[in-house]
């Protein structure tokens, strides 16, 4: 299904300003979108106390060597 959706020409033009030659404003759209989710789960998983796995590995092997 396909939809319109009403934007001022500023933003039209910030839009377009991501955009390769020939790619749609629906496929701008997807893009951004895919990189915004990417980040919201960056922030997510290294906000507060989380260190890096290599951190947690080598943790892990200190605490639990024998």
């Amino acid at each position: 299904m396909v939809t319109t959706i009403q934007v001022d020409e500023e933003t039209k033009r910030k839009l377009q300003s991501f955009g390769a030659k020939g790619e749609t404003f629906n496929e701008i759209i997807n893009r951004i979108y895919a990189m915004a989710v990417k980040e919201q789960i960056h922030q997510f998983l290294y906000a507060g106390d989380a260190i890096p796995i290599e951190e947690a590995i080598a943790r892990a092997k200190k605490r639990w060597s024998r």
